[in-house]
């Protein structure tokens, strides 16, 4: 994974944003009302940077207890650096911090543990938001079988790795040398997050998890209410995790189009607008995965700039 690579996911899917935006505009004039989110966005954007905050704390607390340390700034600016691949399906590019961390000493199946460990409990505490408000037991039934069945899945891998490992041997005898190896991968990455399975680990990273997805939700119902859209506050705190949910049982990169229809089919239930539903929808996405894609670009421009300049100088050497 290059930054050449994330350019180009990131145009791709910023060309099929915007002809789902000029689609939904023909039927709702949603370019027009997009004045009326401009005033809100820069504040849920702040929210959502205080939030990559706890979600990194996580990260440098689950290093740190692996043994590894890694410098404040630098190390956010590593973590930052994935988000560029956020849109990616299962986000799977972030791990695009490997390419970095490796500079601290952190080996790339820590890496990859620490991605699949936090990724299992952002499932958890996005589940628990999306149950505040069941608006379909149907849609609320797929979302949690989705999660169950991911999270299933990791832990039985987690415990036994020899399953994974012998697939990919035998991959790797039958020529597929590239997939054999990122299976292995795999395999290392998930039976290492074995080492986070204490009730303090679980404990801190369940806590900072909830806490970074509950400052999302909130920054959503704030949203829906300056738009004009009265919901329950449980309703509105869980639409935008239900969707988030919807969007990665899509398994399209960061659940483009299924994570805004299904907000706009969420609010529909309580009676909002369809052009005001499409508007908090386009609205919330801007302030939280693009907003993490520019933050990616620009983490990782800086640490690709810094990376250089340590190269240069240790040539001068």
């Amino acid at each position: 994974m290059t930054p050449r690579a994330a350019l180009a996911a990131a145009l791709a899917c910023t060309a099929a944003y915007v002809a789902a935006l000029v689609w939904a505009d023909a039927h709702n004039q949603v370019f027009a009302q997009l004045p009326r989110v401009a005033a809100w966005v820069p504040g849920m954007a702040a929210v959502s940077f205080a939030s990559y905050g706890l979600r990194y704390a996580r990260w440098q607390w689950l290093l740190r207890r692996a043994g590894h340390r890694v410098p404040g700034a630098a190390g956010f600016a590593g973590y930052l650096a994935g988000f560029a691949f956020t849109a990616t399906p299962g986000k799977v590019g972030e791990l695009v911090r490997a390419r970095y961390f490796a500079r601290w000493g952190v080996p790339a199946a820590r890496t990859l543990s620490a991605f699949v460990y936090e990724r299992a409990f952002d499932l958890i505490a996005v589940a628990l938001l999306a149950a505040l408000a069941i608006p379909s037991m149907r849609l609320f039934g797929i979302v949690l079988g989705f999660v169950a069945v991911l999270i299933g899945a990791v832990a039985a891998v987690a415990a036994r790795p020899g399953m994974l490992l012998r697939l990919a041997a035998r991959l790797r005898r039958a020529g597929w040398r590239r997939t054999a190896r990122a299976g292995r991968t795999l395999a290392r990455g998930l039976a290492g997050c074995r080492l986070w399975l204490t009730p303090r680990d679980i404990a801190v990273s369940f806590a900072l998890g909830l806490a970074a997805w509950t400052a999302i939700a909130a920054a959503f119902a704030w949203l829906l209410q300056g738009l004009g859209a009265a919901l329950p506050l449980a309703a509105a705190l869980s639409t935008y995790p239900t969707a988030m949910l919807a969007g990665a049982a899509s398994m399209l990169p960061a659940g483009i189009g299924t994570t805004e229809a299904t907000i706009v089919a969420l609010l529909a239930l309580h009676a909002v607008p369809l052009g005001t539903a499409a508007l908090a929808a386009v609205g919330v996405r801007f302030a939280t995965m693009w907003f993490a894609v520019a933050c990616g670009f620009s983490a990782m421009a800086w640490l690709e700039r810094a990376g250089r300049a340590g190269a240069a100088v240790g040539e001068t050497r």
